[in-house]
């Protein structure tokens, strides 16, 4: 693990970790003309989009950026839980991102084919180039799940870098989700983690023995970020 960027406060953190977007973004689009980014799910990440598109509208230039989804819940599009719908409310429609900027999941296939054609149509944006997202956002659950790789599920033994489909039983729901080794291949990866209810998975993913069935973020490629509150990092030495 990487030393974590550790804040007073969850608004320090999300603060810091727009600012660190903002970073990468603009790197990759100097770089290569463009940055590709991954984005999370949940209530966490709403904060940072919100953050973007009212401090940091004209920062970059947002028509360069290209947007992708690291799972997404098996729902209707217009369904409250959908990921995508978050991010369209708090950050694409503000910013007038424009449709062909942003990649969704197509929930209204069967959970299987839903993450085949996910796939293909990043493969398809890569367009035979090697498949490595410029930034990957992601949050920790209570649970040490990221993205959806959830204890206890099949896809957490996936070697190859794609989007599966998973049934998480204890939920009762099907969720489409990129591979441990998709994100692993990012160039940037960067969690963002607050609150004391995640003391305890952080320090099992950071510093406690290997389980990945158990602790599925232990998965993730030691160069992650993490940008954490005090009360979330309250267990871990640093």
């Amino acid at each position: 693990m990487k030393r974590p960027h550790i804040y007073n406060s969850p608004d320090e953190v999300i603060s810091n970790y727009a600012a660190y977007f903002i970073k990468t973004a603009k790197e990759s689009i100097q770089k290569n003309g463009k940055f590709t980014v991954v984005l999370s799910g949940g209530n966490s990440p709403k904060s940072v989009f919100e953050l973007l598109a009212k401090e940091y509208a004209h920062a970059i230039d947002w028509t360069s950026v290209y947007f992708f989804f690291g799972d997404e819940r098996y729902v209707p599009s217009n369904d409250p839980d959908s990921n995508a719908l978050m991010a369209k409310e708090a950050l694409f429609n503000p910013l007038n991102i424009q449709e062909n900027q942003v990649f969704t999941v197509d929930t209204t296939l069967e959970a299987k084919m839903a993450a085949a054609d996910y796939n293909k149509k990043i493969g398809h944006f890569f367009d035979g180039q090697e498949i490595a997202f410029d930034l990957v956002m992601l949050g920790l659950g209570d649970d040490a799940h990221t993205a959806s790789l959830f204890p206890g599920t099949e896809v957490l033994n996936e070697e190859v870098s794609g989007v599966s489909h998973v049934y998480i039983s204890g939920k009762d729901v099907f969720r489409i989700t990129m591979t441990a080794q998709m994100i692993n291949d990012a160039h940037n990866i960067a969690f963002l983690v607050f609150g004391k209810n995640k003391a305890e998975a952080v320090q099992h993913v950071t510093e406690g023995e290997q389980d990945i069935s158990r602790f599925p973020a232990q998965l993730i490629d030691k160069k992650a970020e993490w940008f954490m509150d005090e009360a979330a990092a309250k267990l871990i030495t640093v």
